[in-house]
């Protein structure tokens, strides 16, 4: 007597009862796989992201804002800084090491940074093709974007201003792809770097031309000197550590910063925040204010995937209770057969899990499928990171979970069909 053909019979006599059931259970385990997939890696790639950062100094506004820009690169920035107190600021003895940052621009959606070769060392970055820049334009592209635009070793592309697509482009003067980073499944990955001194020239540049649309003439020498200054200019080797030296006032947007001993951790922000024109914040404090503050949100999808999962649990013991009414005669012609009680036990309790089962991997495998779709959709922010193909080892107890909803869903019909007596259901026949 084949217990499961049994079994998968009765589950597809009702197929839609059947269906409804399932599909039930398997919304509520979606969404506890989304949340687990999300909550696994993006808490590991915040924390990879800022990784070797005590300190980020800028713009005074929002501490968490200015992390989120400097950092993780999913925010806009809070403003500039001047650079005579952001170099005052790296002279200081706490200060063990200064990363300056410069943002502003983008391309396709992908943000421009300008730095020095130190944040390379920071990401622990690799070059799969070609070297670092060395004179101004020159930029490192991460893999994504040499994906995602199709870019290789000698490409030029113009920069457009903001942060975001659709703003204008800044067409006097062409980066060239001088590296291409390999994959490392950090912020670099999506990022196109360059030094300062490129996004300071580029800006410049900018304004020159807005300047010269106002002149209705120009003596052809003046023109050639400013051709010669600009080629002098843009074969300069640029700063590879710590500040680019200049003799104009300039501005960076933010600062990165690395303690030089704890005592930093406690002196530092309160001198920046309360005696300079900037402020500072800390990584680590404002992810774990994020981290509570998107809890929250997390319980409350929880709390509906437990609810989803109950009503399932709910809709499978109505079925199988009200099904066993209607099958009593059939359950009392297997007795007559030869089952024994625990066999038709067992026949219910097979039907159940045969229901949460087909829920879990319809679950799972929905969970995954609408991560896709939501990375698919975000490819230039810090979501792009998250891999929904990958299969955590607690997604096996989600499994276990949607098998115990059913055993428990199937206890009192399947003591129902333990007591089933062969001479009543005959005799009433």
């Amino acid at each position: 007597m084949n217990l499961f053909k049994i079994s998968w019979k009765y589950l597809t006599f009702r197929p839609l009862s059947s269906g409804l059931n399932i599909f039930l259970l398997a919304l509520g385990l979606a969404i506890i796989t989304v949340l687990l997939l999300v909550q696994d890696q993006f808490e590991k790639k915040m924390n990879q992201d800022a990784a070797g950062i005590d300190l980020v100094v800028g713009a005074k506004g929002s501490p968490l804002q200015l992390i989120l820009s400097s950092v993780y690169q999913i925010d806009f920035p809070t403003g500039n800084i001047k650079m005579d107190e952001a170099k005052r600021l790296a002279q200081n003895r706490l200060v063990k090491k200064v990363i300056p940052l410069a943002l502003g621009d983008n391309v396709q959606g992908f943000r421009i940074v300008g730095t020095n070769h130190d944040y390379l060392e920071l990401y622990g970055a690799e070059f799969a093709e070609g070297k670092a820049w060395e004179e101004p334009f020159e930029v490192v592209i991460g893999s994504e974007i040499a994906q995602k635009l199709k870019m290789k070793l000698g490409d030029e592309f113009t920069g457009s201003h903001g942060i975001s697509m659709g703003s204008h482009d800044h067409d006097q003067h062409n980066f060239v792809v001088s590296g291409i980073l390999a994959a490392r499944g950090n912020v670099i990955d999506r990022l196109v770097l360059t030094s300062v001194e490129s996004v300071w020239f580029t800006h410049d540049e900018e304004e020159g031309n807005s300047d010269q649309g106002e002149e209705t003439h120009s003596e052809e020498s003046h023109d050639g000197a400013i051709e010669e200054d600009h080629h002098a200019k843009f074969h300069q080797p640029v700063a590879k550590t710590g500040f680019p030296e200049t003799e104009e006032e300039r501005e960076v947007t933010s600062l990165l910063l690395q303690f030089r001993n704890p005592m930093a951790a406690i002196q530092l922000p309160r001198m920046i925040n309360s005696g300079t024109s900037m402020q500072a914040a800390s990584p680590s404090f404002e992810m774990s204010r994020l981290f509570e503050l998107l809890g929250v949100g997390i319980s409350v999808l929880q709390g509906l995937a437990v609810v989803l999962i109950v009503i399932a649990g709910l809709g499978i013991f109505i079925a199988l209770y009200n099904s066993l009414k209607e099958r009593k005669y059939d359950l009392a012609i297997l007795r007559a057969l030869g089952a024994s009680p625990f066999q038709l036990v067992w026949l219910v309790f097979m039907e159940s899990l045969l229901l949460t089962f087909l829920g879990a991997v319809l679950g799972i495998g929905l969970g995954h499928l609408f991560l896709a779709l939501v990375v698919s959709q975000n490819e230039q922010s810090v979501v792009s990171a998250i891999q929904p193909w990958i299969f955590l080892y607690q997604e096996l107890w989600i499994v276990g979970y949607a098998l115990a909803v059913g055993v428990i869903a199937s206890l009192i019909p399947a003591w129902t069909a333990y007591q089933t007596s062969i001479a009543k259901q005959l005799t009433k026949a």
